[in-house]
């Protein structure tokens, strides 16, 4: 791929629209939505992830658009058909001279958990970072203690890395050790049929 024509894909937020989710760039018109996704679900009393608690999500919102001003990330938020905010996730760990990049701080409200959202969200997200941004592979990171979100970067057919001992800090000051996943770009087509295959499995 060449690698001129998809630079400014490194600095811009796509746009990307499927059946069961759209993903678009996060702003701050989208704090209400995501106040209210998370809001009453118990999402953020889970010591092992980053989920805000509802008083907190603008203050998320300005860090993550602080991070993506300083080309750090690039954030998005989840809506679902119906066209109400559902959650969140970004691109982070951006490195165009690999190409690399991590997929993450993704959550979503309870009631679209185990729909078609997420694997639609994450086959739409792995489609273009490895065919317009032409990434050599694409990471996953997550907390030793979170193993529905490990289980769930398993399933899609990321492999395990590793495990970096006193990798960083939880959101409450522990340290953590992270479970470092990745999919090659020689194995996206593979992974890209198996995401479509359970897809296409949802109503």
């Amino acid at each position: 791929m060449d690698v001129r024509a998809t630079a400014s894909s490194w600095s811009t937020v796509p746009r990307l629209a499927g059946r069961h989710a759209v993903l678009e760039p996060l702003d701050r018109s989208h704090v209400d939505g995501l106040r209210a996704a998370v809001e009453g679900s118990g999402l953020d009393r889970l010591w092992y992830t980053s989920v805000p608690a509802p008083e907190g999500v603008a203050g998320y919102v300005e860090a993550a658009l602080e991070a993506q001003a300083a080309g750090r990330v690039l954030p998005f938020a989840v809506r679902d058909p119906a066209g109400a905010v559902v959650g969140c996730t970004r691109y982070y760990g951006l490195d165009p001279e690999v190409p690399r990049l991590l997929v993450g701080y993704t959550w979503y409200t309870p009631r679209v958990q185990r729909t078609g959202v997420n694997t639609e969200c994450k086959l739409m997200l792995l489609h273009h970072a490895f065919e317009a941004m032409g990434c050599a592979c694409v990471g996953f990171e997550t907390s030793w203690f979170n193993h529905a979100s490990r289980a769930a970067i398993a399933q899609l057919g990321a492999k395990q890395d590793g495990v970096l001992r006193h990798h960083k800090r939880h959101a409450d000051g522990t340290l953590r050790d992270t479970v470092v996943f990745s999919i090659l770009d020689s194995e996206w087509p593979a992974v890209r049929n198996h995401l479509q295959a359970r897809l296409d499995a949802h109503p």
